[in-house]
């Protein structure tokens, strides 16, 4: 007999990022989301986009661009940074499920032009105890991660792009919807592709900054659990965002930001979408097969297309980030911003807030969410961020 788990069934539901906020007015054929697998790589990993609502396409450059927009390192004021990010997750419900990450950049020798990056993640389900069968009063750890290399480069003196190669591991340890009775793990490769551009218009007697951004992440190959048979897509993700800063006045300056995404996954067939006959059940088959089947370049294309709900269902897979930053001097930051998911799609809506204090060699950075609906298990969410300026450190120590 298989193990059984009695961890509660909304951790799985929680580490595929599924976790709508359903009512009684949605219709059960309306509420189809985006099912991927990995699903930890979307969420945000660093303080300062999380409180602006998860943005940060074509804000200003900072360590944590890997995530967002790596192209924009290319623009980053700083010669080198690393940065350390903590978020206890679903902190409401479980105190063992966490998300770490790592991120850095260095400008190439001494360029202004050009950059390396790199990020480390690491998201952990925590300990899961199993009861029942051969592997009764096992812990199990399951957990994700992902490790990427990039690279950016100014092509004019206004706009950048860049490219992210990346490894994905999951070992989620025990079975799901797609890992079976695969208690090991599976991996993946992926791409991200990104631009960003930034201009400097005069407005009254202010100088202002505008920028626009982009960024195609997790381009790849499938996620294949259970020996090949539960094959999953990454979630390959469209992010469109700008940005505009202006000075409120001497060392004051305000950004609003606003990011839009959409998955570029195709949607899972369902049963309902087709017609009542007797072929319902085969045609259904078919459709699920040329789903599992479908190569990931093909879904991305099918993306636009395939929502059962044709071109109204379509636009409701795009999400919404809106957000806005206070600095004063560089220093010292406040943050807002709202994120927000059609409720057919997932139903996530949460406000953002959080503060920065910077220093010549580290920068502090903090975010809270708070979830419109409290029974929300999003709600309440923390996350940390600590930042090393290499710049800072080496003047620090040129002084000596």
């Amino acid at each position: 007999m298989k193990a059984r788990y009695f961890k509660p069934i909304l951790v799985l539901v929680v580490a595929a990022m599924l976790l709508p906020g359903t009512t009684a007015a949605q219709s059960k054929d309306e509420f189809n989301p985006i099912e991927t697998g990995v699903t930890s790589l979307s969420i945000a990993p660093d303080a300062r986009g999380a409180s602006m609502g998860d943005l940060g396409a074509a804000t200003d450059p900072d360590v944590n661009s890997q995530f967002w927009n790596p192209s924009k390192y290319a623009f980053a004021y700083s010669q080198a940074g690393v940065s350390l990010s903590y978020t206890p997750w679903l902190r409401k419900i479980v105190n063992d499920i966490f998300l770490a990450n790592l991120s850095g950049y260095w400008k190439l020798g001494g360029y202004d032009n050009q950059a390396i990056s790199a990020s480390l993640r690491y998201f952990s389900l925590g300990e899961v105890n199993t009861t029942g069968g051969p592997d009764a009063g096992q812990s199990l750890n399951p957990y994700e991660l992902s490790f990427d290399v990039g690279y950016s480069r100014k092509l004019s003196e206004k706009f950048s792009m860049g490219v992210v190669l990346r490894y994905i591991y999951s070992d989620l340890g025990f079975s799901s919807s797609y890992a079976g009775d695969q208690s090991t793990g599976a991996s993946a490769f992926s791409v991200d592709v990104s631009g960003y551009y930034t201009t400097y218009p005069i407005i009254g007697r202010n100088e202002c900054q505008w920028s626009w951004g982009w960024d195609i992440s997790n381009v790849g190959s499938k996620v294949s659990f259970n020996n090949g048979e539960n094959p999953a897509f990454l979630p390959t993700n469209l992010r469109l965002g700008t940005s505009f800063m202006f000075p409120l006045a001497d060392y004051h300056t305000l950004a609003l930001s606003l990011d839009l995404n959409k998955l570029l996954v195709p949607a899972k067939p369902r049963k309902n979408d087709f017609p009542d006959t007797p072929e319902r059940p085969q045609q259904f088959f078919d459709a699920t097969e040329d789903w599992e089947n479908m190569s990931p370049i093909t879904g991305i294309f099918k993306s636009f297309t395939d929502a059962p709900g044709g071109a109204k269902e379509e636009f409701r897979e795009i999400t919404m980030s809106i957000g806005a930053e206070y600095s004063y001097n560089q220093q010292f930051f406040l943050r807002a911003g709202y994120y927000y998911e059609n409720e057919f799609k997932g139903g996530r809506k949460y406000f953002g807030m959080g503060a920065g204090f910077s220093l010549n060699v580290l920068r502090l950075d903090a975010s809270y969410m708070l979830a419109t609906a409290q029974t929300s298990p999003l709600d309440q969410t923390l996350r940390f961020t600590l930042t090393f300026d290499m710049d800072g450190l080496k003047d620090m120590f040129s002084r000596r």
